[in-house]
């Protein structure tokens, strides 16, 4: 790992506490789009493999590492509506109002992106959640300003387990794919950084088992917050040549 010289992160499960933040989010979503229909509302709830009474999802839902673009056929056929990109943004909309109200982060993500920035690293954001949704997240986190880019699901590069964001990411900043780690939770992300030629970093901060990644990560850590001890070795003059 000693030649990595970018750390791209996923965002809910590794950056932001999945259940806390987008339960209450979700269920707060739900609500507002089934109206008074309860039989709807109890349709999107199966679908999901949501828990109303505890606010949190089983490991199995589609919303755990998907996109609006993957489980928006569902909720939409549960709400007898068609899908839509108006209804699709309909749902960015919703989730990234009632996500900013109730985010959560895991640790200190603006103490760690901090010290990982000034030890040479480029940063940035490499998420399923919609990119305005990322940046008003990253920002209320204070960590948008230590990014070099957010790119989530609608930034024109595809969405994960494809690699089209990572690849993205190190054309912008001229890096090469195994100077670039994926940080995240899930095996969307260990796809998204395979495809791209990256490493991967595996956390074991998020909502669903991740035992069966663990043989194909690079690095495995409780939390971010400990990678700067771990990265202590840092910075190269690769990484300090391509900080931004």
């Amino acid at each position: 790992m000693r030649d990595i010289s970018a750390l791209l992160f996923d965002k809910d499960g590794t950056l932001v506490h999945f259940d806390r933040t987008w339960g209450p989010a979700c269920g707060a979503a739900m609500r507002a789009l089934a109206g008074d229909d309860l039989a709807a509302l109890a349709r999107l709830q199966q679908v999901s493999h949501y828990l109303p009474a505890e606010e949190r999802f089983l490991h199995t839902s589609p919303l755990v590492s998907g996109s609006s673009a993957h489980y928006g056929p569902m909720w939409a056929q549960a709400l007898g509506r068609a899908t839509t990109p108006a209804f699709l943004a309909e749902i960015d909309e919703l989730f990234a109002r009632e996500g900013l109200a109730s985010l959560t982060p895991i640790g200190r993500p603006q103490d760690t992106l901090a010290c990982l920035k000034s030890a040479g690293f480029t940063l940035g954001i490499v998420t399923n959640d919609a990119e305005d949704s990322a940046r008003k997240q990253a920002q209320a986190l204070g960590i948008l300003p230590l990014l070099a880019a957010v790119h989530g699901y609608d930034s024109g590069f595809g969405s994960k387990p494809g690699p089209g964001m990572v690849a993205a990411f190190g054309a912008r900043f001229g890096l090469a794919p195994h100077t670039m780690a994926v940080i995240g939770d899930s095996a969307h992300d260990l796809a998204a950084a395979r495809g791209a030629g990256a490493r991967f970093i595996a956390v074991r901060s998020g909502p669903a088992p991740i035992d069966d990644l663990l043989p194909e990560a690079d690095l495995v850590v409780d939390s971010i917050d400990d990678l700067p001890l771990i990265l202590a070795t840092r910075p190269s003059s690769q990484a300090r040549e391509n900080a931004v």
